[in-house]
């Protein structure tokens, strides 16, 4: 088989977890750097205050991409309405 044929097409989540997480890393990177530049003298917890600034950059971004792949807990909401709907609507009837 040719390999062309076996290749999945890309997932677009995928790519947009990757594309928030890149971001996302080096926005809050840079803003360490700045807020540790403007507080700290030692290069030390300069560094420190970039690193808590990636961090917080990527737990952000995995969160996101967290819920952006499980959608069930979207789904169950929205069925857990139409339950109430119908519900309410053969309330009314009667």
């Amino acid at each position: 088989m040719d390999p062309q044929q076996q290749r999945r097409p890309p997932i677009p989540q995928y790519d947009e977890c990757l594309d928030l997480s890149l971001r996302r890393f080096v926005y809050s990177s840079l803003a360490g750097a700045f807020g540790g530049l403007l507080l700290f003298r030692s290069p030390v917890t300069r560094w420190a205050s970039v690193a808590f600034g990636a961090g917080i950059g990527l737990g952000s971004a995995y969160t996101e991409c967290n819920q952006k792949f499980n959608t069930s807990s979207v789904t169950l909401k929205a069925t857990e309405e139409k339950v109430t709907e119908n519900l309410a609507s053969q309330d009314a009837q009667d």
